[in-house]
């Protein structure tokens, strides 16, 4: 099974036993309360993902065929998402990345969770990711 996949579904039993949608919306700020801040030459127009409700800044680097992904953004619940995200994807081989179809996100029930608005800004950190994944398999990335 593919490792992001199986991480979904590790976190999809953790929003079953909250049950409630607001514990799982504090379940996900809390995430982002570890995520390690980015300095701050590197929040700038080349990072910033410009469809996002609030601020939100990502970065990638390509190694040995694997996505690192650092990423900051400047409300609670995008701190969260992030954090979230980032356990999904950083770290991962560009394949396993590729091949997993991030409308399963959807799954674990972000559509109930996120407002239309951040719905749009998770597609566009999605899309910049992907992008990023797809340099790193061409090898124009790192």
């Amino acid at each position: 099974m593919n490792p992001i996949k199986e991480r979904l579904l590790e976190y999809e039993e953790d929003f079953k036993l909250l049950g409630d949608d607001n514990a799982i919306v504090e379940y996900i700020i809390e995430l982002g309360k570890d995520n390690e801040a980015l300095p701050s030459e590197d929040k700038n127009d080349d990072t910033l993902v410009k469809e996002c409700s609030s601020k939100a800044w990502l970065i990638s680097e390509c190694k040995d065929n694997k996505l690192f992904i650092k990423a900051e953004g400047e409300s609670a619940l995008a701190k969260g998402m992030i954090a979230f995200l980032l356990d999904l994807y950083s770290g991962r081989d560009v394949d396993d990345i590729l091949e997993f179809d991030p409308k399963e996100l959807y799954s674990v029930g972000l559509d109930r969770l996120l407002s239309p608005v951040r719905q749009q800004g998770l597609e566009a950190f999605l899309g910049y990711l992907y992008r990023f994944a797809k340099e790193c398999k061409e090898g124009k990335n790192g």
